[in-house]
């Protein structure tokens, strides 16, 4: 059975932490201005500004930083200021005891994959792959992304839709949301932090890779045996991607095509979950209701 979090009240404590790569400070005011609005207080982290080359600091900087928020009863969500890299160098020196007793919402997508999952795998807690604090800079708080995340804090239910795809594949699936960034689910493959995957709604994106990495990614989880057992695959985006000198000759949305048309669930492509401003915020690990129909997509969390 996986726990739930409890929803935020107004003046409860946000934190914000950098667990993975380098943010400047400036990036997270917005953010931070716009949570206090929201009736938040936020407590800031050390690994906002701080800078060790790549990385918001060494690793046991960003452990130490994390591991203090997550032990923190006071502090009732982590909103994470941005990905990057350096999650995979610290998830198994962790300590989730305290935060077992009192589970909070940690919020992030990315590199962040591989904390949702370790969290659905290891202590069958709900988490939310989410936009982060940059997410909020020039405005960008007004979308209906931005405002997803205000709601979904409070506790309300999401209908996400998307448009028609010649390529979807028609159907309706329930199950667990799992998924994130593809190159995360793939480095966690074989680790205590995998998903499982069997019956579940996955959902991937990505972003800056080349075309036979992603090719090579999805193959992968197909020799895994991840694609045959689920109950519905959700296509995000996969943005700023790179060929090679000598062409790869598919574009990715035949490449992923090519790995999944041979099973019978229902397939949404081009949903608004990615690296761009179109980020819906998931529960990863909640039930949902994924309905794929010639008009579009449906997305409804059935918690």
């Amino acid at each position: 059975m996986i726990k739930t979090p409890p929803y935020l009240r107004k003046g409860d404590i946000i934190g914000i932490v950098c667990p993975s790569g380098y943010m400047p400070s400036e990036k997270a005011q917005t953010c931070i201005k716009v949570l206090q609005e929201w009736g938040y207080q936020v407590k800031v982290g050390k690994t906002l500004g701080n800078q060790f080359h790549y990385f918001s600091g060494t690793d046991q900087e960003r452990l130490e930083d994390l591991q203090q928020m997550l032990d923190d009863k006071s502090v009732k969500a982590i909103l994470c200021g941005r990905g990057g890299y350096g999650m995979s160098r610290i998830i198994d020196l962790l300590d989730f005891s305290r935060f077992k007793k009192n589970p909070k919402w940690i919020i992030g997508y990315s590199d962040i994959t591989l904390l949702h999952a370790h969290l659905y795998t290891q202590l069958k807690t709900a988490s939310l792959h989410s936009p982060m604090a940059a997410a909020f800079n020039d405005g960008e708080y007004e979308n209906e992304f931005i405002q997803s995340l205000k709601k979904i804090l409070k506790g309300s239910s999401y209908k996400y839709r998307s448009v028609a795809h010649p390529l979807n594949q028609i159907g309706t699936a329930t199950g667990e949301l799992v998924g994130g960034n593809l190159s995360l689910l793939a480095h966690m493959t074989g680790s205590r932090s995998a998903f499982s995957f069997k019956k579940k709604i996955l959902f991937i994106e990505d972003i800056g890779e080349y075309i036979y990495n992603i090719d090579r990614m999805m193959i992968q989880l197909e020799r895994n045996g991840v694609l045959k057992d689920l109950s519905g695959l959700i296509i995000g985006g996969f943005t700023d991607m790179k060929d090679t000198v000598i062409p790869f000759g598919a574009t990715i949305t035949e490449v992923i095509h090519e790995r999944v048309k041979k099973y019978k669930y229902p397939i949404c492509f081009d949903f608004p979950v990615s690296h761009t401003r179109e980020n819906y915020p998931l529960k990863v690990g909640v039930k949902h209701e994924l309905k794929v129909g010639r008009g579009g997509a449906v997305l409804v969390d059935r918690p």
